[in-house]
């Protein structure tokens, strides 16, 4: 029996879906390609919300003119807000997966000692803004020279996890090849989320890269299940394929140290599965993504939209009455503002109030827009949240207590969290690995030590992060 979703559909396409209407705004995408265009890198990481923890001096004293060379090379092609349109992502939410230490490509200096350019994200508790950053990693804690230590828990750059091998999901000159790389547009009936016709070529790439000959690697499949896969071809000359190895065929600490085919060619990309399913036309992707992509797309998905119906609109005293933006305030505009004082006073008196003064309290504490609001402050888009406020409320408003000013005040508290992280004032957590002491002052540990009480102004959603803290390892789709 087929399984049934909701709204007929998956919870990751669903997930995938919100990832790309809120996580990667237009506005960020057309301010980071502007200043990519005028030769100015870190000016397009800024506007993709992309720290630079990497000094190209530091590197060119330490390692080599050649180095600073071909990382600047790299960092003029970097598209940051493609980077993070790609970025692995957790579920439910969609948010980027936190403490991950991503390599992006590969060097060797003078002395043959190597070298990498990766992206990494906050630990969970620290991930406010869903802000990335760029270091150059060589093997020690620091990250780049010159640089104070590092507080990421995981400073290693990932085994699966790894672009260096997919530059065109980074590289603004490479994204063309993002169509050869997802091989033909399947059938609709193929629903299938591995990329299993590309695995021979992706694990060669790998083993090449790794400087192995044409052996057996592994495929992560899900949480503590992995396949061992052995490419096989009559000679160099042939075109691989693989087969399956049984599962004792090797032993565990072997199977273990085998190279492990990236995520990125492990499963078929999401947009390839958003748009042979018609959850998103070409139009809303990537302006990069979209161009690559465009012989997947199985139909439009809609028409233009339709105009959406005034929702200010209320009964009151017997009449259709209408509420808007009036002096950058919401108002009810059928009232004389001296009666609607009048109102206001017999409501803070106790008395009932009127209907056009009900709605516009209830638009202040829970409005519709709530859940975008939401979305766009867990994807750390601040300015889009306050744009969908004030074009609501308008940019004079006072907010009320509500769901709406709970959700704005939890995520500046996050903010400051993150915050101090950055600044080295917050301790690693424990969950986060035993390499956090190694970073942090005694004032560091003192201050993460302090966990905040709960009492009765405590914000809901502040109580339920607290009391439930969500693991996100459980549920990972790339």
């Amino acid at each position: 029996m087929a399984p049934h979703f909701a709204n007929g559909i998956p919870p990751h396409l669903s997930m995938w879906q919100r990832v790309r209407e809120y996580a990667v705004p237009p506005s960020m995408i057309e301010k980071a390609a502007a200043r990519r265009a005028a030769g100015d890198w870190a000016g397009a990481c800024a506007a993709a919300r992309v720290y630079v923890d990497l000094d190209l001096r530091a590197v060119r004293d330490r390692h080599g003119t050649l180095t600073a060379t071909l990382l600047r090379a790299d960092l003029r092609r970097l598209a940051p807000d493609l980077l993070r349109w790609h970025m692995p992502r957790v579920a439910p939410d969609g948010r980027l997966r936190p403490g991950l230490t991503l390599s992006l490509a590969r060097y060797r200096d003078r002395g043959g000692t190597p070298l990498q350019l990766v992206v990494r994200t906050p630990p969970a508790f620290a991930d406010a803004g869903q802000y990335l950053s760029l270091a150059v990693w060589d093997g020690s804690w620091n990250g780049a020279a010159g640089h104070r230590p590092d507080p990421h828990p995981h400073p290693h750059p990932d085994r699966r996890f790894r672009l260096d091998l997919h530059r065109h999901l980074w590289d603004a000159e490479r994204a063309g090849e993002l169509r050869t790389r997802c091989g033909p547009p399947p059938s609709v009936s193929d629903n299938s989320p591995y990329a299993v016709g590309s695995w021979a070529t992706e694990a060669e790439l790998l083993l090449r890269a790794e400087g192995l000959p044409r052996g057996a690697f592994t495929v992560r499949l899900g949480p503590r299940k992995r396949a061992v896969l052995e490419l096989v071809a009559p000679d160099d000359s042939h075109v691989p394929t693989f087969r399956t190895l049984a599962a004792d065929a090797l032993p565990p600490q072997h199977a273990a140290a085998l190279p492990v085919l990236p995520e990125a060619a492990v499963r078929v990309p999401p947009d390839v599965e958003l748009l042979r399913a018609g959850l998103v036309p070409v139009g809303r992707l990537h302006p990069l993504v979209g161009a690559a992509l465009a012989a997947y797309a199985s139909a439009p998905a809609g028409g233009p939209d339709a105009p959406p119906a005034d929702p200010h609109r209320v009964r009151c005293r017997g009449e259709d009455h209408r509420i808007a933006l009036r002096d950058g305030v919401l108002t009810a505009v059928d009232h004389d503002p001296a009666q609607l004082r009048r109102e206001e006073l017999l409501v803070a008196l106790g008395g009932p109030p009127l209907p056009c003064l009900r709605a516009i309290d209830e638009v202040h504490r829970d409005p519709e827009a709530l859940p975008a609001v939401r979305e766009r402050l867990v994807h750390g888009d601040v300015a889009g949240a306050l744009a969908v406020v004030e074009g609501l409320l308008g940019p004079a408003a006072v907010l009320r207590e509500g769901p709406l000013r709970e959700e704005l005040e939890s995520a500046m508290a996050r903010r400051v969290e993150h915050g101090l992280f950055r600044s080295g004032l917050t301790a690693v957590r424990p969950s986060a690995g035993a390499t956090g002491s190694a970073y942090v002052s005694d004032t560091g540990r003192a201050i993460a030590a302090r966990r905040p009480r709960l009492t009765r102004r405590t914000p809901q959603p502040v109580r339920r992060k607290l009391n439930s803290r969500s693991r996100p390892r459980t549920g990972l789709f790339f």
